[in-house]
């Protein structure tokens, strides 16, 4: 008996290493791979500047997000590509050569002749890289969820698999680390000139330490047992979307939280970002700053909910994070601008903008692809308060009236660039900019945040309501996932609802969240965006089963 006893004590010593190990090499290369992603979307602005350079303000930053959405696009292809090979070759094959593939695509985006070096190329090859990175990302957060789970006991499965969420907290900290430290070294002029490229060039090295750490790692014990009983998947694909018990489950969590997710996440960590630099004027470096800071607040925060979902079970932890965030998305924005901004919140509602226009003469301005001109007397004038960042009114005026601004009893006249030549309507442009510019400021309206009035303190408390939100939302998320499906059909099963949670739905937060604010001239209707899938999944997530505890085989 006491033989017995020391052999299993020994084992267990010779376990807890073994899942340490398989815990760090899964998370870290995760981390890595996340920060591969986030670089491009922390610097959509820069991006924006050096790619889309032949495009206005407002329409080169709207081309970067959505190409920033474009590698989100694709995330669901790379899910299906990668989940097959992980269902039928192995785990570990799949997410080495995912982290391969993301790795040396970010590092050939440090190497990109821009549109002013190269004209049309340099935006071509950047879309092309931005769909292998999609693609590379797709099959990697499945891979390493399910690793990990797979060797996890049953009753700790949701601790485990939390430090899998954090990668994404370490992967956007390291994204804003580097670009902070980047800026301040080469200085805001050259960063924007040439230094940018250097935060992709970091990718070098963590993808040489990410393979070396995987390279280290075995193949899963339930995959391992199910490969030894010849049951691995043979058609993948048909058993994970063609038999209606697992299509039904895949359904269930693409509606009843990842849609949720995808809508949180990206609004606490990306959309809170431009909208803090972009409609608030907050300074960039003061922007970064507080970000880091509540990434860092995260962190810890995805593991405790992921353990708390051990305990008192994964739905309730998750409905609990929607719930919150769709309960503060409107109140909680309008805060952050009495807190980052309050003399722009004076002036908004001391002096509202009004545009007075003909309906017909005014597009949507909705425009991915950049090639729409809105070159009308209505479009020049909602352009320009949109670089602006100021919230307006609309209000109809009779067919062929010429679009005016408002702005308190000043009336600035808009012009039709219709009829302009390049070089005319590129100065009748700057023209109606000035005056309203002008107008705005005579009225109160401040060029930027005045740092001495914003409330730091209260702008990071907003933050890290949503920041609670979405650690609360994601940390029980991955174990939800892998004890929802089964093993013959888990990473091609799971990986899909969350990449089209993410990576559809996530990832075009802050595009589509942009574009409708420029639509509708109100700085907060982008919400509406993230509250509509949010507030669907609150719903569903209610018929979601509660999973804690199943056995995977």
């Amino acid at each position: 008996m006491a033989q017995d006893a020391a052999d299993a004590q020994a084992n267990e010593g010779a376990k807890a290493p073994s899942m340490r190990t398989v815990v760090v090499a899964s998370s870290a290369g995760t981390a890595f791979e996340w920060y591969d992603f986030f670089i491009f979307g922390t610097l959509a602005t820069v991006i924006s500047r050096n790619f889309f350079a032949g495009l206005n303000e407002t329409a080169g930053l709207v081309a970067a997000l959505a190409l920033f959405g474009a590698g989100f696009a694709f995330r669901p292809l790379g899910a299906l590509i990668f989940g097959r090979m992980g269902d039928r070759v192995g785990r570990k094959a799949a997410f080495l050569i995912t982290v391969t593939l993301m790795g040396g695509a970010t590092l050939a985006i440090g190497f990109l002749p821009t549109y002013e070096q190269a004209g049309l190329i340099g935006p071509a090859l950047l879309i092309v890289l931005r769909i292998l990175q999609g693609l590379a990302l797709g099959g990697e957060y499945g891979g390493a969820a399910i690793y990990v789970a797979e060797h996890a006991p049953d009753h700790r499965r949701g601790e485990y698999t939390g430090w899998i969420q954090t990668s994404a907290a370490f992967g956007l900290i390291g994204a804003l680390v580097v670009i902070l430290v980047t800026r301040r070294v080469v200085g805001e002029e050259a960063f924007v000139d040439w230094g940018w490229r250097l935060p992709f060039l970091v990718s070098a090295g963590l993808l040489a330490i990410s393979i070396f750490m995987r390279l280290k790692l075995a193949e899963s014990p339930s995959f391992e047992r199910l490969k030894a009983a010849g049951e691995e998947a043979k058609a993948p694909f048909a058993e994970a979307f063609g038999q209606w018990g697992n299509l039904k489950l895949v359904l269930l969590a693409l509606f009843a939280f990842m849609s949720a997710q995808g809508a949180v996440w990206y609004t606490a960590f990306f959309y809170t970002q431009i909208f803090l630099e972009r409609f608030l004027k907050v300074a960039p470096a003061t922007v970064n700053t507080l970000m880091i800071c509540a990434t860092l607040a995260s962190a810890p925060l995805y593991v405790f909910f992921a353990w708390l979902s051990d305990r008192v079970g994964r739905k309730w932890v998750m409905w609990f994070g929607m719930t919150l965030a769709l309960v503060a998305f409107f109140p909680a924005f309008k805060a952050l601008t009495l807190a980052a901004n309050p003399a722009l919140a004076e002036a908004q509602a001391a002096t509202p903008v009004v545009v007075v226009a003909d309906p017909a003469d005014c597009a949507l301005q909705f425009d991915p692809v950049g090639r729409a001109q809105f070159i009308s007397a209505c479009d020049i004038a909602k352009t320009s308060l949109a670089n602006a960042g100021v919230s307006y009114d609309n209000l109809a005026a009779p067919a062929g009236t010429l679009a005016q601004v408002r702005v308190g009893e000043t009336v600035v006249s808009s012009i039709d660039g219709s009829q302009l030549a390049a070089d005319d309507l590129k100065a009748a442009r700057a023209q109606v900019d000035g005056e309203i510019r002008a107008a705005l400021a005579a009225a109160g309206y401040p060029p930027q945040a005045d740092p001495a009035r914003t409330n730091l303190a209260a702008v990071f408390g907003i933050l890290m309501i949503f920041v609670v939100a979405a650690t609360a939302l994601y940390g029980p998320m991955a174990a939800t996932l892998v004890e929802l499906f089964p093993t013959r059909v888990r990473y091609t099963a799971m990986s899909l609802p969350y990449h089209i949670g993410t990576g559809w739905v996530g990832g075009f937060v802050p595009f589509s969240a942009f574009a409708i604010v420029t639509a509708t001239g109100n700085i907060y209707s982008g919400l509406w965006y993230p509250v509509i899938f949010t507030a669907i999944s609150v719903v569903v997530c209610l018929f979601l089963p509660e999973t804690k505890g199943k056995p995977l085989d």
